[in-house]
């Protein structure tokens, strides 16, 4: 969807009709890194520098706001039903109309400061979901490349259901979705969700000179930390996420920022195997992500969490059953119990085995599958290593994409060494547990084991 891009030197004159205040800072273009805040006089000790009106806060609640002045929004809200409902589907079809009614062919609904705001707002192609095929293919082994593709595979599912469900509207069916005169298409759908997640605050870092917080009237504002001081000249610096990491500032941001040296984490996706009897039936009593994350939980230290590992590590000879149970109304619902007691929440598994004997023999279970799936990535990160270099040679383009990627592989590749060592020492540690040795000398093999493991 083309729009007419404003230059960003402009954007002052927007804000002063939007009742935006910027006190002692100005955006400007900072070259090939886009555009920044920059200070225009001096400021110290929480000084406010930038004050938004509550209402150009864009949330659910403002969403409806919006739709009772705007019949076109609010046709395409009530069209996509339950979707509209939640703060992300009610947001990204606001910001879809927007950037609809930005463009130079549509002009639809109730003009309003966003209408204007996105002429100052650049493509975000840099983010790997709009990579060509070829430029994902340098992903190939690492955790983002699972993550971009779900990502596509959630977004596309979200445009074909906006499709279904506006597509009987006319002024959707003339903009968006038809043929010879709409203007909507999926790189559009991508555009919105980058501004929707890019644009999400999260809790403020140490190495950033101002934080964004709210006042009493729930204004937005951002303010300077305090003890920092800002000079003519010097740039707002304010935190992408100091605890992201370089999978998520890739996959949110397009970059990994210079200063990051660890992956710090990277999620891995796990599987139940299609040997045990209860797969199905594990699968469908869990809401967690079917993975673990693995993190630094200091320079050295290697930790993990993933509630999904624990259904992976225990049967029915160890104390999981399994059993569907009636309503009054004839529902019927499967309930878990661990040794009789019933798991209603699968986080809290671990808390029910760690007060059992054979604790040791569990977590032993744990780690093995742990470490033979970071093991997987590992060769599946180093066997394309080789595919990724002889796919792109000297050919690359200075777009950065290339060097963030293969940044990329060098930190979780790190990050995964380390696992695989640290699962090994604590590995061999449990091994000489007592449980565990008492364990192995009464019972079969395979019911301590795991496809690919030996501890004979």
């Amino acid at each position: 969807m083309h729009s007419e891009s404003l230059p960003i030197d402009q954007l002052a004159v927007w804000a002063r009709l939007s009742n935006v205040d910027f006190n002692g800072i100005e955006v400007r273009s900072l070259g090939d890194r886009g555009s920044g805040l920059v200070a225009t006089w001096e400021s110290k000790d929480n000084a406010i520098l930038i004050s938004v009106p509550r209402d150009l806060i864009l949330s659910l609640e403002n969403v409806w706001v919006y739709a009772k002045a705007d019949k076109h929004l609010l046709q395409a809200l009530e069209a996509a039903e339950e979707y509209s409902r939640t703060p992300r589907g009610a947001i990204l079809i606001f910001l879809l109309l927007q950037v609809t009614n930005a463009s130079t062919q549509g002009r639809i609904g109730v003009l309003n400061p966003f209408s204007e705001y996105f002429r100052y707002v650049p493509e975000q192609t840099s983010l790997p979901i709009f990579w060509t095929h070829k430029e994902r293919s340098l992903l190939t082994g690492t955790s983002l490349e699972v993550a971009v593709n779900t990502k596509l595979s959630s977004l596309d599912r979200e445009f074909t259901l906006l499709h279904e469900k506006t597509a009987s509207i006319d002024w959707c069916k003339q903009y968006w979705w038809d043929a010879e005169t709409g203007l909507l298409d999926f790189d559009d759908w991508k555009q919105v969700d980058a501004l929707y997640r890019s644009r999400a605050l999260d809790l403020p870092g140490e190495l950033t000179t101002a934080l964004y917080d709210t006042d009493g009237d729930g204004n937005g504002i951002l303010y300077l930390r305090n003890g920092n001081k800002i000079c003519p000249g010097d740039e707002v610096t304010i935190t992408y996420g100091d605890d992201k990491g370089a999978c998520e500032m890739l996959f949110s941001y397009g970059f990994i920022e210079a200063t990051m040296t660890s992956a710090k984490e990277l999620f891995l996706d796990l599987e139940i195997p299609d040997d045990d009897p209860l797969k199905l039936a594990k699968k469908a009593i869990s809401e967690v992500a079917p993975g673990f994350r693995l993190y630094f939980q200091n320079q050295d230290e290697i930790n993990w969490e993933g509630a999904f590992v624990w259904l992976i590590c225990i049967n029915e000879e160890d104390g999981l059953r399994f059993k569907l149970l009636q309503d009054k109304d004839g529902e019927t619902e499967l309930q878990a119990t661990w040794k009789e007691q019933e798991i209603l929440d699968v986080t809290k598994l671990p808390d029910l085995l760690r007060k059992e004997p054979l604790w040791d023999v569990f977590h032993l279970r744990a780690i093995t599958v742990l470490q033979e799936r970071v093991e997987q990535q590992l060769l599946r990160l180093e066997a394309s290593r080789n595919d990724v270099e002889e796919i792109w040679g000297l050919e690359y383009s200075d777009d950065g994409k290339y060097d963030n990627a293969m940044r990329l592989r060098d930190l979780e590749e790190t990050l995964l060494l380390h696992a695989y060592e640290d699962f090994e020492k604590k590995k061999l540690q449990l091994l000489e547990s007592p449980n565990v040795q008492a364990y192995l000398s009464h019972e079969t093999g395979d019911q301590l084991s795991v496809p690919g493991e030996d501890f004979s």
